[in-house]
């Protein structure tokens, strides 16, 4: 009896067709800061499954979105404000959150859809549930993003980001030692002056 190759042999056309596939999925090409801004059907699980791929980078400063999409890398600023800028122009209530963690100089943004009750994180950017459900307070977000680093944190802030100017403008910002009657968030205290 002679020896046969058990190995699964393919036409060469076929492999092809599946290697450019692999090679070539959607996940895996850089999509352009106009191909967002074009995109119709934009929600907020679409935008977050375009940086699947995405490594993260610590970047001193906010990268514009089109380095930032180019690099494939970045931090959860730019990721936070883009997210901020993009799902903005859909039609989506946002608000990017800065929460500073116990102990450390570390923090995190994420960017807050107030539509669906949601954060993008970037370091959610891999799992396919890739939007954390959370309570609209800005002490709930805080709370539900620190828990993700098994830390405590002590402020979160709501800021604005313009890429024009480059400049982190804070709108309102929640003390965890404070008592939470007096969060600026809070729809009672939203209507004092």
């Amino acid at each position: 009896m002679s020896p046969r190759n058990t190995s699964a042999c393919l036409p060469a056309s076929l492999l092809a067709f599946v290697l450019g596939g692999l090679l070539f999925a959607p996940s895996l090409l850089a999509v352009t800061l106009r191909e967002l801004k074009a995109d119709r059907d934009m929600t907020p699980k679409r935008f977050a499954n375009h940086f699947e791929n995405f490594a993260y980078e610590y970047v001193p400063y906010v990268q514009y979105p089109e380095v930032f999409l180019r690099r494939r890398a970045g931090d959860c600023d730019d990721y936070a404000i883009l997210a901020d800028h993009i799902l903005r122009e859909k039609g989506y209530r946002t608000r990017i959150i800065h929460v500073s963690l116990l102990g450390s100089d570390i923090g995190h943004a994420v960017c807050y859809v107030d539509d669906d009750r949601v954060y993008l994180d970037y370091n959610n950017r891999r799992f396919f549930f890739n939007l954390t459900r959370c309570d609209r307070s800005i002490r709930a977000i805080a709370t539900k993003v620190a828990k993700s680093f098994e830390r405590n944190w002590t402020t979160a802030a709501v800021y604005t980001y313009d890429y024009e100017e480059d400049r982190k403008k804070r709108v309102m910002t929640v003390v965890k030692t404070d008592d939470p009657a007096l969060d600026p968030d809070r729809p009672e205290n939203l209507a004092r002056p």
